[in-house]
Formats: structure tokens, C-alpha cells, sequence
């Protein structure tokens, strides 16, 4: 992965909104997060040529440049000569082909043999050669279609929603080997996902899209720890978020909660909200810096967490084991100042 750059750089008028997209991808696995509707699959469509964008350029550098797309020089170069490999959400098999077959497909009757058996190995498919699609497995079929991308050495390949029709104990073991899978691919993959723990479990880099704009990018840690707006603190999975009023540097007060809080972050003039994660409270004494009672909470048990509703309006999520059935909820909780997330609208 050497000196690879994928420049993408696309203006489209869509009904909805006009998408608006532009972003350099020198890591290997981008992920693109945000609401159905928001852009995200016409952004890969772009990517593939599936759809041509009104204006823009769309480009791969590996040793020299190829220029997918360039709307002012008219260079809109056919899907199949983009080498980008492009896995549906139901991975478009062909039902009346083997396995073998499907691998075969876009490979020069010369190299089929050898490549097929390499992917075959690879993708962990021995012994499934002769079997047709609807005899496969949701994840044997997933593996299939990417061994079938694999096949003709792709220098990208685009993953749309590729977990969304599944129930969350096949997503989970999807996820895993899917992760495996790509460990040796040397080129690009972009993930279109509305599923934050996707995206966080996959990719290196994030970014996130809401009507057809880009409202944050950046290495997914940071996204996720610093989202710094309130559709980001939401599309990660903040579950409690308020307008406030400062009070004065290191304070301010939540209006949906009542409560003022100490951050440790200085309150500049743009901050309109604050975030709090679900998990990061703690139990707390009366004077404690952030301490809030918790008179009249309502708690809902789960398989493995505590959901508590305060009365101010505040969600607490708390860990449990299977077998344990009774909470007492503390008589205040609080948050430490730097786990209060600032942001702006």
C-alpha cells in the first residue's frame, strides 16, 4: 500500500438534496456512515461508474495516475475498466452458476484455473466448488462474491450496507470474517454503513454524510471520541444530548436536564449542545463535581445491561451478567468533566 492515493471529488443533483462529496483516501479501509437517503450508496455508484456525477473527478494513484472520471476533460471511464470491485447487498451471485463458476466469471479463460483454486483457498470455500448459491449460507455466499472480486485483483473494492439484510448473530460472525477476508488486501475498500458498530469495528478512516455533505472525517477514533457536532453525536450513538446556556468558561448549563456541569474542555461561543454518553456515568456522592441525584429513576432490565431513565431526562446504561436481576440505583450519579462532549449545531 504504497504511495496509494483514491481522490474522490463529485457534485450531483439528486431530488432530495444536491450531493456534494469530496475526500483523499490514503488508508486502507474507509467507512461511510450516516442515515439512510443521505448519499452515501450514489457516493460508491460514483466510485464504480455505475452512475455518472454531474461534475467532478474521481482518480486512483498507484505508481501512475488513472483518472476514473473527469467531468471536464470527458474521461468517464466504463465500470469494467475501473477495476474497482463492487459487493451488493445481496451479492448479485448467479443462482444457475457453481460456486467455481461465479469465481470464474470475470477472469481471461487462461488464468481461471489457478486463480479460482487461490480464492477458493483463500476465502475459506473448499469443498463447497460444485454447490449453486441457494445451497450456500448467507456468509458462504458473502465470501463467494468477494472471492469472485478478489478473483480479478481489484484495486478497490466498495461494500454497500453488505450486513444489512441479516439478523445480528450471522452480522457479528459476517463482520469477523469479512475484517479476515480483507487483511490481505492490498488495495482499497470504502464500507457504506448506517450501523455506527460496523463502521467503528471496520474501518480505518470515517466519514460521515448527512444530505449529501460530508459533516465530519477523520480517523474513526477521533470521530467517534470527538464528534464535535450534534448529527455526528448522534449518527455515533450519544444517547443523551441537550442545548445549554454557558455560564462561563469551564461551565454551563443543560437546558433538557437542568443540571450545570464542569467541563474540562475551555467553552468557546460556537458550543450550542453538549453530549453525554450513556455508559460514562458513575456513582457519586452528594458534593462530588458533576453530582446529580437520581430520585424517581425508572429502570428497564436487559440481557445484559441496566437501561435507567432519570428524571430530569437523562439515560444511564450500566453493565450486568445474565443471572443478575436486582439494581439498586445509587442516590447520585456524575459524569467526570471530560466526558462531557461539547458540540455545535
Amino acid at each position: 500500500m504504497h504511495n496509494k492515493l483514491l481522490k474522490v471529488d463529485i457534485q450531483m443533483k439528486l431530488s432530495e438534496f444536491d450531493l456534494d462529496v469530496s475526500f483523499e483516501l490514503k488508508n486502507r479501509r474507509l467507512g461511510i456512515l450516516g442515515p439512510s437517503g443521505c448519499g452515501k450508496s450514489m457516493t460508491l455508484k460514483s466510485i464504480a461508474g455505475i452512475v455518472t456525477p454531474d461534475k467532478g473527478v474521481v482518480s486512483l494513484t498507484s505508481g501512475e495516475e488513472t483518472v476514473y472520471f473527469d467531468s471536464n476533460k470527458k474521461i468517464n471511464l466504463k465500470p469494467q475498466k475501473r477495476n474497482v470491485g463492487y459487493l451488493f447487498q445481496n451479492y448479485a451471485l448467479f443462482p444457475n452458476m457453481t460456486v467455481e463458476e461465479n469465481i470464474a466469471v470475470g477472469l481471461s479463460k487462461g488464468d481461471d484455473g489457478k486463480t479460482v483454486s487461490e480464492m477458493i483457498k483463500r476465502f475459506h470455500l473448499d469443498g463447497l466448488e460444485k454447490r449453486y448459491p441457494r445451497q450456500l449460507s448467507g456468509g458462504q455466499q458473502q465470501r463467494v462474491a468477494l472471492a469472485r472480486i478478489s478473483a480479478y485483483g481489484p484495486d478497490v473494492i466498495l461494500l454497500d450496507e453488505p450486513f444489512s439484510a441479516m439478523d445480528t448473530f450471522l452480522k457479528e460472525q459476517l463482520r469477523i470474517e469479512l475484517l479476515n477476508s480483507l487483511k490481505d488486501f492490498d488495495g482499497f475498500s470504502i464500507m457504506v454503513t448506517h450501523d455506527r458498530d460496523e463502521a467503528f469495528q471496520f474501518c480505518d478512516e470515517l466519514i460521515v454524510l448527512d444530505k449529501g455533505k460530508i459533516i465530519a472525517k477523520g480517523n474513526t477514533y477521533d470521530v467517534f471520541e470527538n464528534p464535535r457536532r450534534v448529527q455526528v453525536a448522534r449518527l455515533t450513538g450519544c444517547k443523551n444530548i441537550s442545548k445549554v446556556e454557558i455560564v462561563d468558561d469551564y461551565h454551563l448549563k443543560s437546558i433538557d436536564w437542568g443540571v450545570i456541569f464542569e467541563t474540562s474542555d475551555k467553552i468557546s461561543s460556537d458550543i450550542t449542545h453538549i453530549g453525554i454518553r450513556a455508559h460514562d456515568f458513575v456513582p457519586a456522592e452528594k458534593d462530588d463535581v458533576n453530582a446529580f441525584d437520581t430520585l424517581n429513576s425508572t429502570v428497564l432490565e436487559k440481557p445484559f445491561e441496566w437501561e435507567i431513565t432519570l428524571a430530569n431526562g437523562l439515560w444511564w446504561k450500566a453493565d450486568k451478567l445474565i443471572d443478575e436481576h436486582d439494581f439498586v440505583i445509587p442516590d447520585y450519579l456524575k459524569i467526570d468533566p471530560k466526558n462531557i462532549i461539547l458540540l455545535e449545531e
